[in-house]
């Protein structure tokens, strides 16, 4: 059984670039708790909300709203670092009252799960490739979303397919730095949320790989004659810095990594 969905995943892996995880052992208690207590933030005043806003987007914690294609109307984000939950929970809002339990106890279960996963992923790819897992950012993004709203570019023909919204189900998409570890073998996904404006849509996306300052490359395991490398190490800090000249035309971090073998 455990062999047939890791083939099932490393097939979504190659193929989409995401795939939907149920019976994932997280309760729907947990899960309705982080989507609550995320609501009442963001139904908070603007003068609660605005002590986080931050044009620093290496603060541990962030505020912010955006408005920046001609799909979405408005969005509101809080970004924070979760992992170790110890070192970065103080950080976090003390409004609502709930808010640093109940998306602590889902940050805590989602590490669990993450980690399962990238096993899984690892074991896709041929169970060749070692690495000691940590978790802060870059390797893949689980979605908690509390409605339909997500949809993904197909990689073949660019088209965007629309993410059913299954009750229950976390959303699994590969991020750029598994793209580069897998030495292109899988790739990252292009995503975007379209606004429902009869209805508000919380979504929570849990970003998990290396910590900050650690350099990703491709995996030796997956370089050889007829499969150069392809990708420049990066670290997820050099993602951060790469971020603010190139939030708003759109350039993907991954795309500057690429190794140009005519040069």
């Amino acid at each position: 059984m455990r062999k047939l969905v890791i083939q099932e995943i490393a097939l979504a892996c190659r193929e989409q670039g995401c795939f939907q995880v149920v019976n994932h052992g997280i309760s729907k208690s947990v899960m309705k708790g982080a989507l609550k207590a995320a609501s009442e933030f963001f139904k908070l005043s603007k003068e609660h909300k605005e002590k986080f806003v931050s044009a620093d987007v290496q603060q541990p914690i962030r505020y912010d709203m955006s408005s920046r294609d001609g799909i979405s109307t408005a969005r509101s984000l809080l970004k924070h670092y979760a992992n170790p939950l110890e070192d970065w929970v103080q950080f976090w809002p003390i409004n609502p009252p709930t808010y640093r339990k109940k998306m602590g106890d889902y940050a805590a279960e989602i590490q669990g799960v993450s980690m399962q996963l990238m096993e899984a992923i690892f074991e896709g790819l041929g169970d060749k490739v070692g690495l000691a897992f940590h978790s802060d950012y870059g390797f893949i993004t689980i979605l908690l979303q509390s409605s339909a709203g997500l949809e993904v570019m197909h990689h073949e023909d660019d088209t965007w397919i629309a993410v059913p919204a299954i009750p229950g189900a976390l959303h699994v998409h590969i991020g750029d730095n598994l793209e580069v570890l897998s030495n292109g073998q899988l790739e990252s996904l292009v995503h975007r949320a379209i606004l429902n404006p009869d209805e508000s849509r919380i979504s929570i996306a849990s970003i998990h790989g290396l910590s900050m300052d650690e350099k990703v490359h491709c995996a030796k395991e997956l370089v050889d004659e007829e499969h150069p490398e392809m990708y420049k190490e990066s670290s997820f800090q050099e993602s951060l810095d790469f971020l603010p000249s190139n939030m708003n035309n759109y350039k993907r971090f991954v795309e500057s990594l690429k190794i140009d073998r005519d040069e």
